[in-house]
């Protein structure tokens, strides 16, 4: 895997935990759960760091800003179609489109309000890996309390450390100008800065009593939305691999890393105009996942 720094104007060439093309072994779903809510609030997320965070692993989190930062550049660019070309998970059954497994943990982190306390099962693991996904590829990650809060709660006490300082130097003045955003963090006046991960499903590559590896295929949206923004929310794809382990009763990320796609061709929806999107990231909260 090819270490990203902020430079880059696209994605990381990270290598793949997943398995070859055509295999469907644990293919799963997510689950939007009745009555369950996980705003996409102010709480948000980062990308995972392993034990020992060499450069290789620094893609855990950083692989997030970097996609931000193709994004907004595609949009730039003048938009298009997306990308057809990634891996495929291969194979999927009749139902690909149906929820299956258990219903999503009640439990929530009082730190940051993403959901904990996920069972000791592989469907744990993948309900967690989403759960983690959508802290790690939102605006929380922007402000560096709740960034650290997020940091904290999610991985391994032996992965946070190293993690939290590479973060503290990528999120920087001079990212969040190249990104649209105040010095500080936040958004010009009158715009609105958005940054969602949602997840589309999961499969687990391997998974025992103590370790998971688990692959989520997400999409998102980046960029600011408002009158005059010159840098409009687009959507991007991409599969997250996080490694878990079972620590203090719970799964607990010790490295991630992020690859481009599988991403479907663009439909023919109209875009929709500022105000209207804006409304949308602020009036739609977001979910707890699950397998």
């Amino acid at each position: 895997m090819r270490a990203m720094s902020l430079g880059d104007d696209g994605y990381g060439n990270g290598q793949d935990y997943g398995e070859p093309a055509g295999s469907d072994r644990h293919l799963t779903r997510t689950r939007l759960p009745e009555g369950e809510g996980d705003a996409y609030g102010p709480n948000r997320r980062g990308r995972g760091g392993g034990s020992g965070l060499s450069g290789r692993n620094l893609i855990t989190v950083v692989g997030v800003v970097v996609l931000l930062i193709a994004a907004i550049a595609f949009a730039n660019r003048g938009g298009g179609s997306s990308s057809d070309e990634s891996d495929s998970t291969g194979g999927a059954s009749a139902q690909a489109t149906a929820p299956t497994g258990e219903k999503p943990v009640s439990g929530k982190d009082g730190a940051t309000g993403i959901a904990s306390g996920f069972a000791h099962t592989e469907q744990g693991a993948q309900s967690a890996a989403s759960n983690y996904a959508v802290a790690l590829g939102g605006d929380g990650m922007f402000k560096t309390d709740t960034r650290h809060a997020i940091v904290d709660g999610i991985h391994t006490p032996d992965a946070a450390p190293a993690l939290q300082r590479d973060l503290d130097k990528a999120y920087s003045a001079d990212f969040f100008k190249n990104v649209g955003l105040n010095p500080d963090g936040s958004a010009p006046k009158g715009l609105t800065f958005v940054s969602r991960t949602v997840p589309v499903g999961a499969k687990a590559t391997a998974y025992n009593d103590s370790e998971a590896t688990v692959a989520v295929w997400c999409t998102g949206l980046v960029g600011l939305a408002g009158q005059g923004s010159t840098k409009p929310v687009t959507q991007t794809w991409f599969t997250m691999t996080q490694k878990l382990r079972w620590v203090g009763n719970d799964w607990k990320i010790t490295s991630s890393e992020q690859k481009q796609g599988p991403a479907p061709v663009s439909g023919d929806v109209p875009a929709a105009g500022a105000e209207e999107i804006t409304n949308a990231v602020n009036g739609y909260g977001g979910f707890t996942y699950a397998r």
